[in-house]
């Protein structure tokens, strides 16, 4: 395969092939994330030769793998019909390959019709990972996301809408001090109305590199300390309705880990949060802690 700078696909990713189509974020202004700020990780779309020389490793030699992720950080961004081309291609070279799945940007969400996303519905694109991080709309110009709260509303509904399996990421400690509550309050209403199929709960690690470490180390940002993080998680948790998705906070980022489906497990989780917040739960040292 011929990968180039760090790749970075979702936890359950982990057995799928891992096809790079895009290199970077289109986006990559986000305050937080140093995920591809290096300088041979420039956005770019790759080489249709390069991509079809990986299609066809994969196909001599990625048999086992039933799933294909399609890195990095927005490859939604490539346009629809050079994209419904791609996917074709992988059905075609890898018929027992049963679903295709990638990253996306709100607003190239947005740029699609409900049309065009049913169109990659049926091409096999089954699943999208979102970032949210949170539903607060100070928080979310504070850290540059490029989409205000309705609008992450409007591109998840569409996904929803075109059959598409919606994974949708909240980032638990984004909003610093100043906004930890409201954070978790407006995200649960955010999800609420939205109602993605997956809910998966990370823990924001401040980076050298982004401008937000940066302003931690200078003072300005002021991380919420372990109980403001389980307090984050469970009035998030709490707020949430009662719609059916699967919730999970088992990121290497997070202290401790929460894996099932909502509401069935809700009181169990909330009952394992206030053992954390009463110190009765064993966390994760924070040298084992990472992106």
């Amino acid at each position: 395969m011929h990968y180039q700078g760090n790749i970075i696909r979702p936890p359950s990713e982990a057995n799928s092939i891992i096809l790079q189509a895009t290199v970077g974020c289109s986006h990559n202004r986000c305050t937080f994330c140093g995920a591809y700020r290096a300088p041979e990780q420039k956005f770019h779309i790759k080489d249709e030769r390069i991509i079809n020389e990986d299609i066809a490793f994969a196909a001599q030699y990625c048999r086992r793998q039933k799933t294909v992720f399609l890195a990095d950080g927005d490859a939604l961004i490539i346009p629809q019909k050079r994209l419904l081309q791609l996917c074709q291609q992988i059905r075609a070279a890898l018929p027992w390959v049963r679903r295709i799945s990638l990253y996306a940007n709100c607003r190239d969400i947005l740029k699609r019709t409900r049309q065009e996303l049913a169109e990659l519905k049926q091409a096999g694109v089954g699943r999208v990972y979102m970032g949210l991080e949170s539903g607060c709309e100070q928080v979310l110009e504070a850290i540059r996301k490029g989409a205000t709260a309705n609008e992450m509303i409007e591109a998840g509904r569409r996904v929803r809408e075109a059959g598409i399996f919606l994974s949708v990421t909240c980032l638990l400690g984004i909003g610093g001090n100043t906004y930890s509550r409201q954070h978790a309050q407006d995200s649960a209403a955010l999800l609420n109305k939205m109602q993605p199929s997956q809910i998966a709960v990370l823990t924001l690690m401040l980076l050298d590199n982004t401008e937000l470490g940066q302003a931690a180390a200078a003072g300005s940002f002021h991380l919420p300390d372990q109980v403001g993080l389980f307090q984050e998680l469970r009035t998030l948790l709490a707020g949430l309705k009662e719609f059916r998705c699967q919730f999970q906070a088992n990121h290497a980022s997070n202290y401790f880990t929460l894996d099932g489906r909502l509401p069935k497990d809700r009181d169990s989780f909330l009952a394992i949060i206030d053992q954390a917040l009463a110190g009765a739960v064993a966390l994760k040292p924070e040298g084992l802690r990472g992106l």
